[in-house]
């Protein structure tokens, strides 16, 4: 399940200047897309528009065939739903284990679903079975944005959104993060939605749209190499290709929104 993505003459503007200058973009459902460009130039605040975390000043933004700026209350939560968020900062909770962290989106809600069999499920999926019990500060790095990956995924969102998702972690693990996301996206059939500096990221991507100063300046279809995708193939170990995360509907926000993210007043 995926979804598609339009925006049509996006504008968003900060007290710190002009995040998005009439920004105009298509992705088709299931794509595999990098955002790239320097700091400043609205790769993180395109991002929260497609998530509607944020709002745009003009322009439209359509996910999934339904147009989300102009959502209230009660849309917006519906489509928050159906996205996944991964941050460059894990955002997990110390004081909960690692099980716990992946669970927190979905514990307030009724699903349809056994919550815990999920979290395992997801767990072993990234790579950590095992660590169920650990808290946060007892894993590296890598090991925290694992977590962090299981949990935008807890509730089987559509559309997965990755805002510089290496950016804290050393070059090796960071391929090994990237690979892992490129190998759930397939197997769940997501759209994915990548903002990163580093251009051996972008190069695992389908396509590499790159912004300067709010503006789309290159758009261009990228061909993974051998080697990327040789990785994707063996990344996550013996038993976690494939593994399920279960069913239900109504599954509700994949991010911890309160905890994670506060009104963003930047050109990141």
């Amino acid at each position: 399940m995926s979804v598609e993505i339009r925006l049509v003459a996006v504008t968003r503007a900060y007290a710190s200047g002009l995040a998005l200058d009439g920004v105009g973009l298509e992705i088709a459902a299931g794509g595999t897309v990098a955002l790239t460009g320097p700091s400043g130039a609205g790769k993180s605040t395109l991002l929260h528009l497609i998530g509607a975390m944020d709002f745009p000043d003009g322009g439209e933004v359509h996910v999934g065939g339904q147009r989300v700026d102009t959502l209230r209350r009660r849309g917006l939560e519906r489509h928050r739903r159906t996205v996944g968020f991964v941050f460059q900062r894990f955002h997990l909770l110390p004081a909960l284990s690692v099980l716990d962290n992946v669970l927190a989106p979905v514990l307030p809600y009724r699903v349809g679903f056994d919550r815990r069999a999920r979290g395992r499920d997801l767990i072993a999926a990234v790579g950590l079975s095992g660590r169920e019990k650990s808290l946060p500060g007892e894993l590296s790095g890598g090991q925290q944005q694992r977590v962090a990956i299981a949990r935008a995924l807890v509730a089987e969102p559509p559309l997965l959104l990755a805002d510089e998702p290496t950016g804290n972690l050393d070059t090796a693990t960071g391929e090994e993060i990237v690979d892992l996301m490129l190998r759930l996206r397939e197997e769940r059939g997501m759209t994915l939605v990548m903002a990163t500096h580093n251009p051996e990221v972008a190069a695992a991507r389908d396509r590499v749209v790159r912004l300067r100063d709010g503006r789309v300046v290159a758009d261009q279809t990228v061909v993974p190499s051998d080697d990327v995708m040789d990785r994707i193939g063996r990344i996550g170990g013996p038993g976690s290709r494939g593994a399920s995360c279960g069913t239900g509907p109504g599954a509700p926000s994949s991010c911890c929104w309160a905890s994670s993210w506060r009104p963003p007043d930047s050109r990141s």
